[in-house]
This record gives C-alpha cells, sequence and structure tokens, in this order.
C-alpha cells in the first residue's frame, strides 16, 4: 500500500518538475552551445563593470546625503527612527567598501572567468549588508527603496541568466523573513512593527517577477539571435565556399562559359572563353564584343543560334567557325541554354563554348584516310580477287597446258577490263610468256587472304562510319526466327569445316520486333563466327530467345574454352582481341559492331563465361 501511494504522489511531482524545466529552468548543455556561454558570459561580466559604478554613485550620492544632514538636517529623514538616523551613514560606508572590493575583484581572473559569481557577492554584499546589521541591532530592516533600485538596476544592465536574479532576490527574502521571524524581531518603525505586511509582500513579489520575467524573456531573445546569427554565419561561409568552389570551376574550366544577352552583348566570360577568341583577359571580350554576330564567318549563324533558342530553350553542338582576334578562322561548338525570370521573359543566354578545331582537324585527316582505304587498298585487294576466282574457275596454271595457256589470256583479258586499278604492263607480257604452273590449292589460300583482307577493310570502315554518324537502322516489323536461320544458312560451309554442331531454339511464336533484320543477321552471324574463331573443332552451339517483360533476351552459347573475367570486361571494347585468338589477322571489331548495334536498337548485350566453363552471349532487344 505505502509503494501505490508513492507512486500516486511521484506522479503529479514529476508532471510538475517537467513542467518546470521546461519553462523556467536554465538552459541545458543541449540547448546552449559553447559559443554561447563564452558570449553571455562575456556580456555578464562587461555589464556587471558598469553596474558597479553605477552603484558606487548611486550608493556614493545617499552617502553625501547623509554627511550633509549631520551638519544641516534634513526635516524628511529626522521622521526616521532614531537607530537609522544615527546609523544609516555607517551601513552606506560599509556598502561602499564592498563595491569597491568588487571592482578590485573584476579585473581579475576570477572576475573574468566566473562573472556570475561575482554577480552574487556584491548583489548580496549590498542587500544583506544591511540585513546583517539591522540583526546585529535587533531589528527587521525592510528595505523596499534599495531592494527595488538593486534589482531593477540589475534586470535592466545585465538582463542575462535569470537565475542569477532569482537567487539574489531569493536570498534577501529568505534572510529576511525567516531569520526575523525565528529572531522575533520588529520593525523599528511604531506605525507598522510587524515584518508581515501584506501590501509589502505583494510589491516585493510582483517586483521581482516582472524583473525575473523581463531577465529570462530577454535571455531568450538573445539566445535565439546569437543562434540565428551563427546559422547566418555558418550559411555564409558556406556560401563563400561555394562561390569559392565555383568560381574557380568558373576561372579554371577548360571550356568557355559566357552569358550573353539576346541583342547580342556578352554579359560574362570565363578566361577559357577569352583564350579561344584570342584575348589574354575575360574583361576584353565583354567590353569588345558589342554584336556577337561579328564574331561568325557565317553572319546568319547567330541569327540560327537566337531562333533555336527561342524555339526550344536549348541547343547543343551548333558548330560554327569565328574569327578570333587575329583574324585566324577557328571551330566552336556551343552549348547554350535560355535564363527567363519567374514570368517567363527572357533575360538572358547561358552556355558553353568548346574549341573543336582540333577535331575538325582530325574528322577531316580521318576522312582523308578513310578515303584512302576506300579507293587505294580495298579496290586493289578486290580486282585482286575478282582474277583469283577467274583463274581458279577457269584452271590456269593448274598443269594443264593448253588450258593454262587459253585461261591466262581469258584471265589476263578479264582483268584488263574489270579492274582498272591494276599496271597494264604485266597484262601485256603475260600474253608472250608462257602460264606459271601453280597448283589450285595455292589459288585457294591465295583467295581466302584476298577474302580476309576484304573483310578487314569492310570492317574497318564500317566501325569508322558507326563511330561517325552512329548505327543507321532500318526499322520494320521483323520475326526473329526468319532471321536467325538466315544467318545460320548462311553459316552452313564454316560450321561444317569446323565440325560444329548448332541447335535452334528459338521459337516462332515470339513477339514481333521494331527492328533492322539486316543488322541482327550480322549480330547473330558475328556471335557465331566468333565462338567458331575461339574454339577448337567439334564446338556444341545453342541458340536460345525468351520474353523477359518488355524485351526479348537472346542468347549464344557454346561449350568451348570460355573467357577470364579480365578478357570479359573488355571484350566489346573497340581493337580489343582475345588471348584465344592465337595468329588471327582480326582487328577485334566483331563484337564491338554487335555492341553498336544492339545499343542503337535500345538493348543491352554482354557476356557470362569462366575458363573451361564455355561462354554465353547475350542481348536484350525491346519488343514493339
Amino acid at each position: 500500500m505505502g509503494k501505490v501511494a508513492r507512486m500516486l504522489m511521484a506522479t503529479p511531482f514529476r508532471t510538475v518538475q517537467s513542467w518546470w524545466r521546461k519553462t523556467f529552468s536554465a538552459p541545458t548543455t543541449d540547448e546552449i552551445t559553447t559559443l554561447y556561454k563564452a558570449w553571455r558570459n562575456g556580456f555578464l561580466w562587461q555589464r556587471l563593470r558598469l553596474w558597479l559604478w553605477l552603484a558606487l554613485i548611486c550608493l556614493l550620492s545617499f552617502t553625501l546625503r547623509d554627511i550633509y544632514s549631520l551638519f544641516f538636517p534634513i526635516a524628511e529623514l529626522q521622521q526616521l527612527p532614531e537607530v537609522l538616523t544615527t546609523q544609516r551613514l555607517v551601513i552606506n560606508i560599509a556598502m561602499l567598501l564592498s563595491i569597491l572590493i568588487c571592482l578590485a575583484l573584476h579585473k581579475t581572473k576570477l572576475g573574468r572567468r566566473h562573472p556570475d559569481l561575482l554577480f552574487l557577492g556584491s548583489s548580496w554584499s549590498i542587500s544583506l549588508a544591511s540585513q546583517l546589521f539591522a540583526t546585529l541591532r535587533g531589528f527587521a530592516l525592510p528595505d523596499t527603496i534599495g531592494w527595488s533600485l538593486l534589482f531593477l538596476s540589475q534586470a535592466v544592465l545585465m538582463p542575462v541568466c535569470w537565475i542569477l536574479h532569482l537567487l539574489t532576490q531569493v536570498s534577501v527574502l529568505v534572510y529576511y523573513f525567516g531569520v526575523n521571524t525565528a529572531l522575533g524581531l520588529k520593525t523599528p518603525m511604531p506605525e507598522h512593527p510587524e515584518i508581515y505586511n501584506i501590501t509589502f509582500i505583494l510589491y516585493i513579489f510582483w517586483f521581482c517577477i516582472i524583473c525575473d520575467m523581463g531577465v529570462y524573456l530577454y535571455d531568450r531573445l538573445q539566445r535565439s539571435e546569437f543562434y540565428a546569427r551563427q546559422e547566418l554565419e555558418s550559411a555564409y561561409q558556406k556560401l563563400k565556399v561555394a562561390e569559392a568552389k565555383y568560381r574557380s570551376i568558373f576561372e579554371n574550366a577548360v571550356e568557355g562559359i559566357f552569358q550573353s544577352s539576346p541583342n547580342g552583348r556578352y554579359i560574362t566570360a570565363n578566361p577559357a572563353l577569352a583564350r579561344i577568341y584570342g584575348y589574354s583577359l575575360p574583361e576584353e571580350v565583354t567590353a569588345n564584343f558589342t554584336d556577337i554576330e561579328q564574331l561568325y564567318v557565317d553572319p546568319n549563324r547567330r541569327a540560327e543560334f537566337v531562333r533555336l533558342m527561342e524555339k526550344y530553350g536549348s541547343v547543343s553542338e551548333f558548330e560554327s567557325q569565328i574569327y578570333r582576334r587575329d583574324g585566324s578562322i577557328v571551330w566552336i561548338s556551343e552549348k547554350a541554354y535560355v535564363v527567363r525570370d519567374e514570368q517567363g521573359k527572357l533575360l538572358y543566354f547561358e552556355g558553353l563554348i568548346e574549341d573543336i578545331t582540333q577535331r575538325k582537324q582530325t574528322e577531316e585527316e580521318l576522312r582523308v584516310f578513310f578515303h584512302a582505304v576506300s579507293h587505294d587498298l580495298r579496290n586493289p585487294v578486290l580486282g585482286t580477287l575478282m582474277v583469283l576466282k577467274n583463274l581458279l574457275n577457269q584452271g590456269v596454271g593448274t598443269g594443264e597446258q593448253g588450258a593454262g595457256g587459253r585461261g591466262q589470256g581469258a584471265g589476263g583479258r578479264e582483268q584488263g577490263e574489270n579492274t582498272s586499278p591494276l599496271p597494264p604492263a604485266p597484262l601485256a607480257s603475260a600474253s608472250f610468256q608462257s602460264p606459271i604452273p601453280v597448283s589450285r590449292s595455292i589459288l585457294e589460300r591465295m583467295i581466302q587472304s584476298s577474302d580476309r583482307q576484304l573483310n578487314l577493310i569492310n570492317s574497318l570502315m564500317e566501325t569508322h562510319v558507326s563511330e561517325v554518324q552512329g548505327v543507321v537502322l532500318q526499322h520494320q516489323s521483323v520475326q526473329l526466327l526468319p532471321v536467325v536461320k538466315a544467318a545460320i544458312a548462311d553459316l552452313e560451309p564454316l560450321l561444317a569445316q569446323n565440325q560444329a554442331k548448332l541447335t535452334n531454339l528459338v521459337s516462332a511464336d515470339l513477339p514481333l520486333l521494331n527492328a533492322d533484320p539486316t543488322q541482327l543477321w550480322r549480330v547473330f552471324s558475328n556471335l557465331i563466327v566468333n565462338a567458331l574463331k575461339h574454339n577448337p573443332p567439334g564446338l556444341l552451339l545453342t541458340i536460345n530467345a525468351t520474353c523477359k517483360d518488355d524485351m526479348i533476351y537472346c542468347t549464344v552459347s557454346d561449350n568451348g574454352v570460355g573467357i577470364s573475367k579480365q578478357q570479359s570486361d573488355r571484350l566489346f571494347d573497340l581493337y580489343f582481341r582475345g588471348a584465344s585468338i592465337g595468329n588471327s589477322v582480326g582487328l577485334g571489331l566483331g563484337l564491338y559492331l554487335c555492341k553498336q548495334i544492339i545499343h542503337a536498337h535500345g538493348g543491352e548485350i554482354g557476356v557470362n563465361s569462366a575458363l573451361n566453363a564455355g561462354a554465353t552471349f547475350w542481348f536484350t532487344l525491346p519488343i514493339s
């Protein structure tokens, strides 16, 4: 029963205690940072010095009044009790000495480090000095005027840490009511000898409450403002850091960064843009270009730029030729967007400018190079291949003299008619010389070699086109099974030559694809040829395709030697050749082209394999 009673009594006590802490308790460590405590202590220490000087002057004025009254009695003081008339000067002098001591302590390390202790000490030295003197003289002293001046001056000049003010007030009042009641002392005023005066108690109570409430609210306000200043300072520092970071990006960027007005003036420019235009300082760009149209070799380019910006809100890879400061011409690529206000009014253009002169030169060199590959390499190889195939078909040089002579002549005439890049001198001389006996196997190997050279050249050119222009797709509704069957049919001789067995599991019930059948045929052919090329004879191949969500998942699997993890990661890179190719003369373009084709269709491609565990090449195609 006792335990239950204690619990019932503890509940309301805890509720009141929690309310008291939230509402009137001093701020906790979690609520006030070390910086705020340091600021509050500094504020209290500075104001305490002002208050001590004010208290000293105030007490000195009352002391001078008492000294004057000794020689020239003041009527109002004659009405006080005799004990106060004779002893008040002593009390004032004692309080003056205590204030002087506090002023001396104020300058010490103790005063700087603990201004709160000095606050309490100075307050008690004033308020309790008169009380102790009155107790020793055998009476109670209700110093209403002294307490009012003390509490009010402290609340006005040092409105922080309200708990200190409360301690000062409570200490004086506890002494006055407690000690005087315990000793049975009375006031020296005959008309009001009792210490429990209702009007006096209400006045002191509400006076202290008002002072403490003002200090409490001011302290809370100062703390809120301090936190706001700290957050503002922190935000300002972060802003400075961010500004410095973005300023560094702006100043050190390789691309030119600009803001331009719709009427053709540069508002801002970074050093990179100045360098592109041939200037040393960005300020020269903003100062010298009053009309950006003057920059372009083709004056209509600026108008086209503005038209696209107004229509689409942005442009990308807008390539133009411009004049630099020295009159030279360079290529630039612009990427920009429109900046508008809240009402949608166009304010300015903002974007990047890149010098692409070197890239344009490289593209031109590549164009010349691939033109040379196409005309100076491909055509001669194609002509040689045609001649060798004609020789093989007509039996020239195979050891049969008569047939060889006739075949050589026919071959020479056909070669002269169909392959103009070949020089005519050997053909003319060949008609007067005896045929050179060449076996059929040598001709076949020569044809195979020429075929490989032609395939390499074609792959190189296709790769270049896909890199520069992207893979061009001719989309149509495609059923996957016929594409796979066509690829297998074309590769049947190669499968037979490698003694490979291929199983086609592709179903005819698969959904239609919106794809390019020719390009898909190339993907399946390249994956099959890649498997045959990298594995020994007798390979088992399996082609399959299944639906997964809105994609068709295709696989080409084999039971061959497999691929290492290091090779798998780079298998689809341009010009990468696996270690198992051996002496193959391939350039490593087949899988790269497969990746380009599948990505152009919106799918993904990859491989799952391990050494001595076969390989499964997979790719996905979106269902139309």
